[in-house]
């Protein structure tokens, strides 16, 4: 890709924060919609729980495939076509007549976001070759989701209460449309170097060892046991199977040299916690909200900015500190935040007091705003450019699977602590156990990042490097030979 001056590249990134906007935007507007959409579709906790996973579910398991396709046939080629998917998909679910209806539209929606974020972080990584101007653009990147925050819950509690739930997905429209005109006219086409071959055992392999967790996850406090072993059986070949066929393709789906690395690896399982603490947090202060405090989607939007506003202030610097000091000091105060403001809610009920559910969210606020940036950023950075597209994939993986699990293992431990009750008189009690979690993903960010951004583990990476880098550079001998 030709060098661009520094008023395209802000363009460029500019574009490629607009795909986030909207793919963000719409997992946090539809937490404020669910008591509305519970009311009006009759649906029951698991089938909000649907309605969340079953978008971040598909995002999760085609990532990988979208992030090496761009690589293959052109990185602005599947990011238009994700634009064109997901405007359509938010269409039809503003018009879906039922909750099956919504999951399956949803799914759709969640195909065309596959080729936008891993496909958007490796246009900005191969545009932003210096590392320190790289980090502040993933800082930028990283702050839109501090926007959507702030902007989703308002913006959703207001069109809920005027106009209605299925409103909600107009949003997605307008911002979708620009994005793809301005998409042709302004971004480069990029490619890498030499073209990855397709991996469909590996990709099903993924769908299934997705797919079947999930469902064992969310359905087993209604279905039972024995219903569900048999999807968490079939999720274990399917892991068993890709640790074993995977290493044998000289081109595989998932690099799993990459996880040699000690920071890859570090950020990979910090993405997962990072984000499953995010999705358990939306889906369970929604509903308390709502349900318990009787709130209307906008106050309960409202209630939201404490969380959403130190998320927009802290990415950015967040992405400063990574470019200057490296990604230790930004995963330490994360870490911090999440397990103290997850041990607030666990250990003190902080929800029942205005003042204590006003810190707890403000702290979660800024462990989020600062975990952003060093995930991403230690997951491109290091790796050869070729290979861009998939190590950005990984990390978008880590992230949509990590919020998956979260709403699923904490719906399925509201649910199961609520039964046949009411919100209201045992909601506190049926959350602690989520609480604890939340808590355990915070303190599993900081042990991470205390861990794996020390000397032993940038040796490790480099050496990583230096084996990915290695038949790229046999290849070049025997070609110029």
């Amino acid at each position: 890709m030709p060098e661009l001056t520094h008023r395209r590249r802000m363009l460029v990134l500019a574009i490629c924060c607009m795909s986030l906007l909207i793919v963000s935007i719409d997992n946090t507007i539809l937490n404020v919609a669910l008591p509305s959409m519970q009311r009006d579709l009759h649906a029951s906790t698991s089938g909000l729980q649907w309605a969340i996973d079953a978008y971040t579910l598909v995002l999760a398991a085609l990532l990988m495939l979208s992030g090496s396709t761009a690589d293959r046939i052109g990185r602005k080629r599947v990011f238009m076509t994700g634009l064109v998917i997901f405007t359509l998909g938010s269409l039809l679910c503003s018009l879906a007549p039922d909750l099956s209806s919504l999951v399956v539209f949803r799914m759709m929606q969640a195909v065309g976001g596959s080729m936008l974020n891993p496909v958007a972080m490796s246009i900005i990584t191969n545009t932003f070759t210096d590392p320190r101007e790289r980090a502040r653009a993933i800082g930028v990147w990283g702050a839109v989701v501090g926007i959507s925050m702030a902007a989703g819950p308002l913006v959703g509690g207001v069109l809920v209460e005027s106009v209605g739930w299925r409103s909600i997905f107009w949003v997605n429209l307008p911002v979708g449309l620009a994005a793809l005109l301005l998409t042709l006219r302004f971004v480069p086409e990029s490619s890498a170097p030499k073209a990855r071959r397709p991996d469909p055992l590996g990709q099903l392999m993924v769908i299934v060892l997705f797919a079947s967790l999930t469902y064992a996850i969310i359905e087993a406090p209604n279905a039972g046991l024995t219903t569900v072993l048999p999807f968490a059986v079939l999720a274990l070949a399917a892991l068993l199977g890709l640790l074993r066929y995977e290493p044998r393709r000289a081109e595989p789906l998932i690099e799993l040299r990459f996880f040699r690395s000690a920071p890859f690896s570090g950020a990979t399982v910090i993405a997962v916690s990072a984000f499953a603490a995010l999705g358990g947090f939306l889906f369970l202060s929604t509903l308390y909200l709502q349900n318990v405090r009787g709130l209307s989607a906008l106050e309960a939007g409202l209630w939201m900015l404490p969380m959403a506003v130190p998320t927009f202030l802290c990415a950015p610097l967040s992405g400063r500190l990574v470019g200057s000091r490296g990604p230790r000091l930004p995963l330490l105060i994360a870490g911090g935040a999440l397990t103290v403001s997850g041990t607030l809610f666990a250990a003190f009920e902080a929800e029942t007091s205005d003042v204590t559910l006003f810190i707890g969210y403000v702290l979660f606020g800024i462990g989020f705003g600062f975990v952003n940036a060093p995930i991403t950023n230690t997951a491109v950075s290091g790796m050869p450019r070729a290979q861009a597209g998939v190590a950005a994939a990984v990390a978008s993986t880590s992230r949509q699977l990590g919020q998956t699990l979260g709403v699923a293992v904490i719906g399925a431990v509201l649910a199961a602590g609520v039964g046949a009750s009411s919100y209201r008189d045992t909601f506190v009690s049926a959350a602690r156990p989520g609480w604890w979690i939340l808590a355990a993903c915070g303190l599993a960010v900081l042990v991470l990042g205390a861990v794996t951004s020390g000397r032993w583990a940038h040796r490790t990476a480099e050496r990583t490097a230096e084996r990915l880098r290695a038949p790229e550079v046999r290849e070049t001998a025997r070609t110029g030979a």
